[in-house]
């Protein structure tokens, strides 16, 4: 950079009236290496004094929705008003006070010194004392099924702190309306991007989650987006794999009408063990078809990303000379 790098903190806000101030207020004023820092409300439908208070504190910018639109569509809409400001680094934090907003300048240090595309701040979910011991391994497995599909090794991929370079921004696009954390580091990983973690502390809970109403849910959204993150960039670790497992599956009653017919030279009687095999086999054969298709339009999306990449470069102005 010819210049000192501006940051855009985008905050998303769901009646965080009790929270957003004392977030607002442990914000650093000014960090090394750094031109200014510009706070983003994104309020997700509020019904609370979220906005008035924030006004208070001295914030600018806004983004409103008149109703909530989920945890992705704000990140989304964050980071494309953070572009039309210019940011050259964003950075995601909560309204909950949940995150040490005196670690941004650690967060991003690692992309001003251009070791890092992506920083994610690691709130080592072991240590904390109100996971209950569930929480905690749906994390760690979550975390570990992530990087499987991303090829990272972070060992927190559900937090949501974390800071982005804009040429790392620009080649991600979101999807996912019910969080974005775990589709960008697929996203990212896929597409060989440098991604490290920063150990921090989390502050005291404040509340209970609002992105979901209980654990079962949470399993079931994020399980939702990892699948769908891993039929789009590696379709053949679904399609594949179950194609191979019904055809194995499949071949097990064929033998076993073949170890009959051998026996009594007729097979009578076991015509059923023919047709469970050939459902299996056909559902294997179905799978295959499906894994050829999905593998087309993985690399279909692969040329859509690149020419959509290319759009916001221009939209944003960041076409190189």
């Amino acid at each position: 950079m010819n210049h000192l790098p501006f940051i855009s903190l985008i905050i998303p806000c769901l009646n965080e009236e009790r929270t957003i101030g004392v977030v607002l207020e442990s914000i650093p004023k000014s960090i090394p290496g750094i031109d200014e820092l510009i706070i983003l409300i994104i309020d997700d439908g509020s019904t609370d004094r979220t906005v008035d208070i924030a006004r208070r504190h001295g914030v600018k910018h806004f983004v409103r929705h008149r109703r909530n639109r989920g945890l992705g569509q704000s990140f989304h809409d964050g980071v494309e008003r953070a572009l039309e400001l210019g940011a050259d680094i964003i950075v995601n934090t909560d309204g909950d006070n949940q995150y040490p907003q005196d670690r941004i300048a650690d967060l991003v240090q690692p992309i001003l010194d251009d070791k890092a595309d992506i920083v994610i701040a690691d709130r080592q979910t072991q240590t904390i004392e109100h996971f209950s011991p569930a929480k905690k391994f749906l994390q760690r497995f979550g975390s570990a099924v992530v990087n499987k599909a991303a090829g990272t090794n972070l060992p927190d991929a559900a937090s949501g702190f974390r800071a982005y370079s804009k040429d790392a921004i620009l080649q991600l696009n979101t999807i996912t309306r019910f969080s974005y954390c775990m589709e960008t580091i697929i996203q990212a990983g896929n597409k060989r991007l440098a991604i490290t973690s920063l150990p921090v502390v989390t502050n005291p809970p404040t509340r209970k989650s609002r992105l979901f109403k209980h654990t079962g849910e949470h399993v079931v959204k994020s399980a939702a987006a990892i699948i769908r993150a891993f039929a789009m960039y590696k379709p053949y670790l679904i399609f594949g794999w179950l194609s191979l497992t019904l055809f194995l599956l499949g071949c097990i009653p064929f033998a076993r009408y073949f170890y009959f017919y051998i026996e009594d030279h007729t097979g009578r009687g076991h015509l059923q063990s023919l047709i469970v095999g050939s459902l299996f086999i056909t559902g294997a054969f179905l799978c295959l078809v499906l894994n050829i298709i999905a593998d087309l339009i993985r690399i279909n999306r692969i040329l859509i990303e690149d020419n959509l990449e290319h759009t916001k470069r221009v939209r944003f102005k960041q076409l190189d000379d």
